[in-house]
C-alpha cells in the first residue's frame, strides 16, 4: 500500500535558533515526510537531509498574498503572529502543499521520533484532522487532509477575519490561551474565551460528526527531564514513547553557549541540559 503523503510548513523569521539542528537531525529519521521551512534567513543549515526543503520568502510577501487571497488586509506586525495563521497555511500556501495527501503545521521546537509509527496509514485513511493532545488543537504540529475543506476550515470561526486583520495574538490555532481549564478537564464550549478558537470549531464539527478529528496525548512535553533520543525515538523515562517531544518549556531554561554543529544518534536531555 502507498504512503499517505504529507508536507509540514514551518514559518521562521529572524536568526535560526539554537536547536535548529536537533529538529533538522531528527527530521532526517523521517524520510518520508517532506518538511518545508519558509523563511527569510539564507544561512546554509549544515547536514540538511533532502526532505528538508527551505523556500525562501520575505514576511511582506506573505502578508501581500494573504491579503489578496482572503480578500481583506492582514496584520502580521511580528513574526511571531504567524502562529495565528497556522490553521491557513493549506489555503495560503496551496503550491507547497499540491500533490500531498496530508499537510501539516509545526514549529522549530520540536524533536521528532518516529512520526509515522505514532501517526500510521490507518490514522490517515481515518481522520480529517490529527491533534496530538486530548484538550485542544496543538499548534506546535497538526495534521489536516489536503482538500478543500479542511484547506479552509479556518474560515468557519465567526472571529477569524478579526484575529487574522488585528496584529493582537490570539492563540487561535490553539483555544485562546484557555490551557489550564482544558487541562482539568473542562470543556471548550463551557470556558469563557475571547473569540472562538481553532479548538472550538473542530470540536463543534467532531460533535456533528461532519468530520473526524483525533485527539490523544501522545507527544512529550513540559520540562520532564529524563528524555532519551535513541536514533529516531523519544523516550520519556526509558519507557513511555512519544512521537516528538516538545522543547517549549526547556528552551526557556536552557541556553547553550553555542550552536552544536553535529548531533549524535543518541542523546539524553535532563531538566536543565542536553548531553551526549
Amino acid at each position: 500500500m502507498k504512503l499517505k503523503s504529507i508536507a509540514v510548513i514551518t514559518c521562521w523569521y529572524g536568526d535560526y535558533p539554537w536547536y535548529l539542528p536537533y529538529y533538522i537531525h531528527s527530521c532526517r529519521f523521517n524520510p518520508t515526510i517532506d518538511f518545508y521551512i519558509i523563511t527569510n534567513n539564507t544561512e546554509i543549515i549544515p547536514n540538511k537531509p533532502d526532505n528538508v526543503k527551505i523556500i525562501f520568502r520575505e514576511l511582506e510577501d506573505i502578508i501581500n498574498s494573504a491579503s489578496e487571497k482572503l480578500g481583506f488586509k492582514i496584520n502580521i506586525d511580528y513574526p511571531y503572529k504567524l502562529c495565528d495563521f497556522k490553521p491557513a497555511y493549506g489555503f495560503l500556501f496551496p503550491e507547497i502543499i499540491n500533490g500531498y495527501d496530508f499537510w501539516g503545521q509545526s514549529d522549530l521546537d520540536i524533536i521528532y521520533g518516529d512520526v509515522r509509527d505514532f501517526i500510521n496509514q490507518d490514522m490517515l485513511n481515518q481522520y480529517d484532522f490529527i491533534s496530538l493532545r486530548h484538550d485542544y488543537t496543538t499548534g506546535c504540529f497538526a495534521l489536516y487532509k489536503n482538500n478543500d475543506l479542511m484547506n479552509t476550515f479556518f474560515m468557519r470561526s465567526k472571529d477569524f477575519r478579526r484575529v487574522f486583520s488585528n496584529s493582537e495574538h490570539f492563540c487561535f490555532d490553539e483555544c485562546n490561551f484557555a490551557w489550564d481549564e482544558l487541562t482539568e478537564g473542562n470543556s471548550i464550549f463551557d470556558i469563557n474565551t475571547e473569540i472562538e478558537s481553532f479548538t472550538h470549531i473542530i470540536r463543534k464539527a467532531q460533535l456533528t460528526k461532519e468530520i473526524n478529528a483525533h485527539f490523544d496525548f501522545i507527544l512529550i512535553e513540559g520540562l520532564t527531564g529524563r528524555i532519551t533520543f535513541d536514533n529516531g525515538r523519544i523516550y520519556y523515562k526509558n519507557e513511555f514513547e512519544g512521537v516528538m517531544y516538545h522543547l517549549f518549556w526547556f528552551k526557556k531554561n536552557y541556553i547553550p553557549l553555542k550552536k552544536p554543529r553535529k548531533i549524535p544518534d543518541k542523546y539524553y536531555i535532563s531538566k536543565k541540559s542536553i548531553y551526549y
